[in-house]
């Protein structure tokens, strides 16, 4: 039995060993299978955590649990379990996400990670020192009468020696009350861990803004902007952050809402992205055209108008009075925002006109043979903003003397001509926001708009300096923060973008003082509400935490339930401070299920959990 137990815990080290290091160097992130029935995760810094409404850490950790089966298996499975298993409520026939194991199997999993950390059981063939492992947890199917859905391991260490292990567990059962105060949370603690002393520290998460569903046909954006806060001491549950907290903005945008004041430069933007990959991959997948008129009709209409102006003086009123019209539909608070310029040149009412409206390879051809032949006539003279090297730039300057070089409009050429003009308007537009709100000047925008790297890379740069924009007017619209706060968040998103590449899902963070943002959150329900109580020795403590969504997303509760991470118990209820009766908070305690310290163990010892 022994020898049995101890090979087991032998390989199972080994294949967490062997996934954490290709995690490292990056060989493989894809789950891996353990016996035909774990399936194994690692999860890194930074990617979606199916612990985070249990623990605040972010940091890598193994998941295991169960490996997901056909319909036809899990249908059989859950019937072979329904009795066993009576708490879990998994639909007949149906995958619904991460699948539990027995709690049974879940101990033995941790026994074995147990077991194998433990370096005084040198009988082991496992290498000296031993590696420290992620913390190792395992979802539970709450088939036992605690109804544990959560076990875990942590691993405590000094000066990289493995001194101890902390086992968790967090269990559910029906509870319609709670009925704990924070002394009793103290009190708790103290008995447990044979305490004189112990500290409290508040944290609450507040949801500032959160996007939803325009309709059927377009998702919802994954837009949020949270506020955090935290502070010490704590004077009761669920009080309200005092002014001396410290708090710091959580902002993720994701670019291209529909709703948003920025969903025509959006729009813009997505049109230059189809010219550059265009250019790069040799196949333009045009998109659908917004005007009903053809863009050589629009064109020419253009030309005909700017031919009667001569060139000068109203040649963009005709363009002014559209973006009046378009802007008149925006909410004036919305307007003031980003507001379109009305200095367009030349070459920036043509990408207007032909980025709605061109839909082939054919359009661009006689689009720019129109141009080209209108200024060798010297039908028009136009103006153009002084600093623009494109391709049609050149041609107009020549024209203005008389002579123009021969141009073919072949090959990759005219994609390439109405992308340089669409990177100069969009160039401009974006200059035109940030100093003219005095978030930025132009040497801090010089990385995004410099014409010295290749098209392609430029490009690019606009991406990044659109999203950048897309930060700025979310929180001005939503938020309404000081424009200290703005320049200071404008400079951090182009701090990290000189460094990093394009990622929407970046959270952007924000350090603030609770006094600028007091309207938004002292009056609001939080999402979240914690309190943390230790005694600032080594890393245990007991934590307790009410959000408005369910902690564990591997059970399906149809019914108020009380989740605990060890003990007490605590409960998922209607809450005291709600803005509606449909709404409910979930509570959970987070607190070690116990603390064991690694001594000289007896030969064949084994930590029975």
């Amino acid at each position: 039995m022994w020898s049995q137990m101890n090979r087991a815990a032998e390989e199972f080290y080994s294949r967490l060993l062997q996934g954490f290091d290709e995690e490292k160097k990056g060989i493989c992130k894809d789950p891996f299978i353990y016996e035909a029935d774990v399936q194994v995760q690692l999860i890194s810094k930074g990617q979606p955590n199916p612990l985070k409404n249990i623990l605040n850490e972010n940091d890598t950790v193994f998941i295991l649990e169960r490996v997901p089966l056909e319909k036809e298996e899990t249908s059989h499975v859950e019937e072979l379990q329904s009795e066993e298993t009576a708490i879990s409520d998994f639909s007949t026939g149906e995958n619904v996400g991460p699948l539990a194991l027995p709690v049974g199997r879940a101990r033995q999993l941790i026994g074995l990670y147990t077991m194998a950390h433990n370096p005084n059981m040198t009988h082991l063939k496992i290498n000296r020192p031993v590696t420290v492992l992620p913390p190792l947890w395992v979802r539970c199917d709450s088939s036992d009468p605690e109804g544990t859905c959560w076990l875990g391991a942590e691993l405590t260490t000094t000066n990289n020696s493995i001194t101890g292990i902390v086992l968790y567990a967090v269990s559910c059962k029906a509870d319609k009350n709670y009925s704990i105060n924070l002394e009793e949370l103290k009190n708790s603690h103290k008995k447990r861990h044979h305490l004189s002393t112990v500290t409290a520290r508040g944290f609450a998460q507040y949801e500032l803004l959160k996007s939803t569903t325009l309709d059927d046909t377009v998702p919802a954006s994954q837009t949020t902007v949270t506020l955090d806060i935290s502070w010490s001491p704590v004077d009761e549950i669920l009080q309200i952050p005092p002014l001396s907290s410290t708090a710091t903005l959580n902002i993720k945008v994701e670019s291209g809402d529909p709703r948003s004041p920025l969903s025509h430069l959006h729009r813009e933007l997505k049109f230059l992205l189809v010219l550059a990959d265009g250019l790069r991959t040799g196949i333009t997948e045009w998109p659908a055209p917004l005007e009903a008129k053809s863009a050589v009709e629009l064109v020419q209409e253009f030309l005909n108008d700017l031919n009667k102006l001569d060139g000068f003086g109203d040649s963009t009123k005709k363009d002014t009075e559209t973006v009046k019209h378009d802007s008149a539909a925006l909410d004036r608070s919305i307007e003031c925002l980003f507001t379109v310029r009305c200095d367009l040149d030349f070459a920036e009412q043509l990408w207007c006109k032909m980025s709605s409206s061109v839909i082939s390879y054919q359009d661009l051809v006689k689009c720019f043979t129109l141009i080209y032949q209108s200024l060798q006539r010297g039908d028009v003279q136009p103006w153009l903003h002084s600093g623009s090297n494109s391709l049609l730039s050149k041609l107009i300057h020549q024209s203005y003397h008389g002579t123009m070089d021969t141009v073919s409009f072949s090959g990759t050429l005219p994609v390439q001509m109405l992308l340089e003009i669409g990177l100069d308007k969009l160039k401009k537009d974006y200059i035109s926001f940030f100093i003219g709100q005095e978030l930025a000047s132009l040497n801090h925008l010089e990385y995004f708009i410099s014409p010295s790297v290749d098209i392609q890379e430029q490009v690019y740069r606009v991406q990044k300096l659109h999203h950048i924009l897309e930060i700025i007017v979310s929180c001005q619209l939503f938020i309404k923060p000081q424009h200290e706060l703005l320049f200071s968040l404008t400079q951090s998103c182009i701090k990290y973008y000189k460094q990093n590449p394009l990622d929407e899902q970046h959270i952007f963070q924000l350090p603030v003082r609770p006094t600028t943002v007091k309207n938004l959150y002292q009056s609001e329900k939080p999402q979240k509400w914690r309190v943390e109580i230790n005694s600032g020795q080594k890393k245990v403590k007991t934590v307790w935490q009410l959000s408005d969504s369910l902690p564990v997303d591997h059970l399906n509760c149809h019914k108020p339930v009380a989740w605990k991470k060890g003990y007490p118990l605590l409960t998922w209820l209607p809450a005291a401070r709600c803005i509606s009766s449909e709404e409910c908070w979930s509570s959970i305690s987070i607190s070690p299920k116990k603390e064991t310290t690694i001594t000289e163990p007896e030969t064949g010892t084994y930590i029975n959990l």
